[in-house]
C-alpha cells in the first residue's frame, strides 16, 4: 500500500513540481512506500507559466541526474479531491499559501505542513531549489526512520 504526499506551491510549475520529482526519486532509492504528486493553489489564468515545467526546475533536475525524458505533465490545479486522497499535504511558502488555501479550502488549511521556501520573486531559482531539495530531503529521512 503505497501513501501519498501532495506538494502545493501556486502555479504547480517551480516549486512543488521538483519537490514532487525529487521526492520520487529519493523515495524510489531509499524504498520507500511514498509517493508523491503536486498541485497549485492558483494555475487557474496563470500567463507567467510558459510550458508544462519551469526551466529552471528542468535545469536543477537535470544537474542533480534526473531526467525526465517526454514525461513531462502540465500543471494541475488543486481541487478538493486532491487532498481528500493523501496521507500528507505540504504547502512550499507559508505566508503565500495559507491564507488562499484557507479561502478556498477552510477545512484543510489547518492540516497543511507549510514550509518557507520564497518564489522568485523573494529568492533566486537555485537559493529556493536549494531549499526545496534541503526540505525534501529531511522529509525522506523522517519516514525511512518511521
Amino acid at each position: 500500500m503505497n501513501h501519498q504526499v501532495l506538494f502545493l506551491c501556486t502555479g504547480n510549475y517551480y516549486r512543488s513540481r521538483f519537490a514532487e520529482i525529487v521526492f520520487n526519486t529519493l523515495a524510489t532509492a531509499r524504498h520507500l512506500d511514498w509517493r508523491a504528486d503536486s498541485r497549485g493553489v492558483a494555475v487557474e489564468g496563470r500567463t507567467d507559466n510558459v510550458g508544462p515545467i519551469s526551466g529552471h526546475a528542468l535545469q536543477a533536475l537535470r544537474a542533480r541526474g534526473i531526467d525526465l525524458g517526454n514525461d513531462i505533465r502540465f500543471p494541475r490545479q488543486l481541487q478538493e479531491r486532491d487532498l481528500e486522497q493523501v496521507d500528507l499535504i505540504v504547502a512550499v511558502n507559508e505566508p503565500e499559501h495559507r491564507p488562499p488555501l484557507a479561502q478556498r479550502f477552510p477545512l484543510w488549511s489547518d492540516k497543511i505542513v507549510y514550509w518557507q521556501i520564497p518564489d522568485l520573486d523573494a529568492a533566486s531559482a537555485e537559493e529556493g531549489l536549494r531549499l526545496v531539495e534541503q526540505e525534501v530531503t529531511a522529509l525522506v529521512e523522517r519516514l525511512a526512520k518511521k
